[in-house]
């Protein structure tokens, strides 16, 4: 599943290419996604205007005059922007084989830009959902959100008074998106890494001085993602057709079995599950 580096590459691109554009047709080839495409989905947002492009979390949000469009990418979601003239990608040597993906696009949006934005989604775990402008507060999807963790406001004080009276190890902890919202079990495994911290640790464990460490590097590695176009695990590519370039820096992620990155650490990688998800860890440099 893309994690916040991803959405928020594919948001940036989205706003680069498509913001200000009109929607002049849609066409849903297939409406059973996660959520039904609703019946009013077509005639709400032909001939709106594209105002700006947002994301909270691992959403993407649509702004329209009157509407707003919740977008989610769920496992395996994308977005492709095709030149309507000659059916390629724009600004990209790199084109995708319509061929072989077209049975998986199920939403066409033709653009007054020239353009056609197609979804496309194999596993069809993504959806869509209109709401009214003024309704922003009320989503039942972004309403229980944590904090952005690239805000200001994701900060060691907040972190120490979140886990006041909890038990959860800190593998969960991370993960629960009512505390943090879009971080994914890649970069949590990565951060925890960085901060030398063992997935199982009980959160209410942790010194000062590790909580302010897990905080500059959860923002650290989050910006070093976005950087480097993002983590191309399986098929994740941005709206140019790039695989990201950050599973290459990767510490533990993956590595089972495999010798601890750090040159201090003579330690092994070990897998473990963690409310089955799968968590990597150095056994002799996390603690």
């Amino acid at each position: 599943m893309p994690e916040l580096p991803e959405v928020e590459i594919v948001k940036r691109s989205l706003f680069k290419m498509i913001n200000k554009a009109s929607i002049i047709e849609i066409k849903v080839k297939n409406k059973n996604l996660r959520y039904k495409i609703p019946r009013n989905f077509i005639i709400d947002l032909v001939g709106q205007k594209i105002l700006r492009i947002t994301r909270r979390s691992k959403y993407l949000i649509f702004y329209f005059q009157k509407k707003l469009l919740l977008a989610h990418l769920g496992m395996s979601g994308k977005f492709i922007l095709i030149r309507n003239g000659d059916k390629k990608m724009f600004k990209t040597n790199f084109y995708y084989d319509l061929n072989i993906i077209q049975k998986h696009n199920h939403i066409y949006f033709k653009l007054s830009n020239g353009f056609t934005l197609v979804y496309n989604d194999i596993r069809r775990f993504g959806f869509f959902k209109l709401f009214n402008v003024n309704e922003l507060n009320k989503v039942t999807f972004l309403k229980k959100l944590g904090l952005e963790p690239l805000s200001a406001k994701f900060n060691s004080e907040y972190f120490t008074i979140f886990i006041n009276n909890r038990s959860k190890n800190i593998k969960n902890l991370l993960m629960d998106q009512t505390f943090v919202s879009g971080l994914g079990n890649i970069y949590v495994n990565e951060v925890l890494f960085m901060t030398g911290i063992d997935p199982l640790r009980l959160c209410n464990n942790l010194k000062k001085t590790e909580i302010k460490s897990l905080v500059l590097n959860i923002k650290k590695i989050l910006k070093s993602s976005i950087l480097k176009g993002g983590s191309s695990i399986k098929d994740f590519k941005n709206l140019s057709g790039k695989s990201g370039s950050f599973q290459s820096f990767f510490h533990v992620y993956g590595r089972e079995n495999k010798n601890c990155s750090r040159n201090s650490c003579t330690g092994e990688i070990k897998k473990i599950s963690i409310s089955s998800r799968s968590s990597f860890y150095c056994v002799k440099c996390q603690n």
